[in-house]
């Protein structure tokens, strides 16, 4: 019975997951034949398996709070909101992840991305070779940042957007044990944009990519769906924040987010218990 570890995405509510992943490295937690990561989870999961504790907590409380990063004027004037470019660079410059342990260990890494021609999403397995571009891909949030990274020839954007919690896949892909990470409390429903003709007109070169933004909604919540009741043959773990949650998706007050990162400790404690 194969077991996997899904991790949703959220940019600074990635800050739970850290907080989660981190304790799982401090107890040598690591039951799972494969896990699928979006966005900041991908970038967790990528910490974890290569046993570089912090690493995702200083890439979130230090480097992705720097002016740099995040610059709504920049945007304004035409450039990024979010500068992966710049986030990327100084990251694997001066805290790289350690690709060969990472796919030296048994867990195999898969990264969620979306094809920005089609829509759909892609299930990737990263490689030596491919990671540090593949993490960067599902990070990519369409429109805040204007660039797309090409995988295996596709342009590709933030793998949330075709699917937030690739819970489905993981039992597509054969795990009847699949333990979630959510970077919200459970329960939490998304709700439709409202102002579908904006993102419209903001993906308006691919059409496809923002009917699956349009869409994001309720594949979201269909997954919610899936994990409260999940197929016979099926047991699914959930590993959430608290209604208390104090971390927003560009939350970037140092106290809020290490409170959010204790959560994420706190919650892995539990689960280790259980």
């Amino acid at each position: 019975m194969q077991k996997a570890l899904v991790v949703e995405g959220g940019a600074m509510r990635g800050i739970f997951s850290a907080g989660v992943l981190d304790q799982f490295i401090d107890s040598n937690y690591q039951p799972f034949d494969f896990c699928i990561g979006v966005s900041a989870g991908s970038t967790s999961l990528a910490s974890w398996l290569s046993q570089q504790k912090r690493r995702t907590y200083n890439v979130i409380t230090d480097y992705s709070c720097r002016p740099e990063f995040i610059n709504f004027k920049r945007f304004a004037r035409g450039g990024h909101w979010l500068d992966l470019d710049w986030l990327w660079d100084i990251t694997i410059d001066e805290i790289p992840i350690d690709t060969n342990l990472l796919h030296q260990q048994p867990t195999s890494l898969y990264v969620v991305t979306t094809d920005i021609y089609t829509g759909q999403a892609h299930y990737t397995q990263s490689t030596p070779d491919n990671i540090v571009e593949l993490l960067k891909a599902s990070c990519s949030v369409p429109v805040a940042y204007r660039n797309y990274p090409v995988i295996n020839g596709i342009p590709m954007t933030d793998g949330g957007v075709a699917d937030s919690i690739p819970v489905e896949q993981a039992y597509k892909m054969g795990a009847k044990e699949i333990t979630v990470i959510l970077s919200r409390p459970l329960g939490y429903q998304k709700k439709p944009s409202k102002m579908p003709w904006l993102t419209r007109k903001f993906l308006a070169q691919n059409p496809k990519l923002a009917e699956a933004a349009l869409k994001r909604a309720e594949n979201y919540n269909n997954s919610i769906k899936f994990i409260q009741s999940p197929p016979e043959d099926c047991t699914i773990h959930v590993i959430a924040p608290p209604d208390n949650f104090p971390v927003g998706r560009l939350t970037k007050n140092r106290a809020r987010l290490d409170i959010g990162y204790q959560m994420g400790i706190q919650a892995a404690q539990v689960q280790m218990k259980d």
